[in-house]
């Protein structure tokens, strides 16, 4: 495993976040809260699937193309979400958008990026591969490269969560957030203000836990069945700062304990989230999230399934 070589330029903080949110506001949803009681326990769910385009990964795209000054031309990669927000956010502002993704993307994902006129070009089988590809060309064609997670106001705009939690949901002492590339885990973490944040990762996409053990972002495997949102072999540099200065609590669940919770989520509130999005809930119900009342974020609903 390579060492982290990249050095950060600027690190979001919270007067980012907040800055994020005013951009943003007239572009995407203030996403509501569902509070609720499961098993006894007081919990809110944070409904970031009802998000434009299915997932929260529309505000950091918003925020990343407005901040840095409407271009003409963006090239991104992802695994399908922030592929989604980039190409929406793009049409949105009058910007041609390019997004790579891996050829194992879910047609659930790939429809309606599709859709939004982007141009979609398929590369590997994972995010990696396809985030090699899209920045090779972007070089090539001397365009601006938009990262999915590793880019300052990315993670500002993702971190715009956190701050509506925290305005709309004072009572509520932990935030939960699924954990890929560690950009929306470092944005709440720099919007919810003193609240304690645990990021949940799938055993098989440790990109957070081996960052930590090894103290610096390393490559690690993704195998996992939430992998197509969380299938990020590398945490973030910019993350990884943001997380090094401002530690979050990190747990693991597994890939049976993901999709209980994701049925479950369907159960007892009909929401059809994707695996990605319910590993928050999978950690919850596993007894492994502190705090007494716990806000966790439902991610995205950008997936085709049957619940059980």
């Amino acid at each position: 495993m390579r060492p982290s070589t990249a050095v950060p330029t600027r690190i979001p903080t919270a007067v980012d976040v907040l800055a994020a949110a005013d951009r943003i506001a007239a572009h995407a949803r203030r996403t509501p809260l569902l509070h609720s009681e499961i098993d006894g326990r007081p919990v809110t769910l944070k409904l970031e699937h009802l998000q434009l385009t299915g997932a929260f990964k529309l505000r950091g795209a918003l925020n990343a193309l407005i901040a840095g000054g409407i271009t003409d031309r963006v090239v991104t990669a992802s695994g399908g979400n922030h592929g989604l927000g980039v190409a929406t956010a793009a049409a949105r502002l009058g910007v041609s958008a390019v997004v790579y993704v891996p050829e194992t993307v879910p047609d659930a994902k790939a429809r309606p990026l599709a859709a939004t006129g982007a141009e979609i070009v398929r590369v590997g089988d994972h995010y990696a591969e396809a985030a090699a590809a899209a920045r090779a060309r972007a070089e090539t064609e001397g365009v601006r490269y938009l990262h999915a997670y590793d880019d300052p106001d990315v993670v500002a705009g993702q971190g715009t969560i956190g701050y509506e939690i925290a305005a709309d949901a004072p009572e509520c002492d932990t935030i939960v957030v699924a954990v890929g590339g560690g950009g929306l885990a470092a944005g709440v973490r720099q919007g919810c203000g003193d609240r304690l944040v645990v990021g949940a990762e799938p055993e098989g996409c440790q990109s957070l836990h081996a960052a930590l053990a090894a103290g610096h972002p390393v490559d690690t495997t993704v195998d996992s069945v939430a992998s197509s949102a969380l299938g990020a072999a590398r945490l973030g540099d910019i993350p990884f700062a943001v997380l090094e200065a401002n530690p979050i609590t990190p747990v693991l669940v597994d890939d049976a304990e993901i999709i209980a919770a994701r049925d479950r989520l369907w159960t007892e509130f009909r929401i059809a989230a994707e695996p990605a999005a319910a590993v928050p809930f999978a950690a919850w119900l596993a007894g492994r999230v502190p705090g007494e009342h716990p806000c966790l974020v439902v991610c995205g609903a950008n997936a085709e399934w049957t619940p059980a």
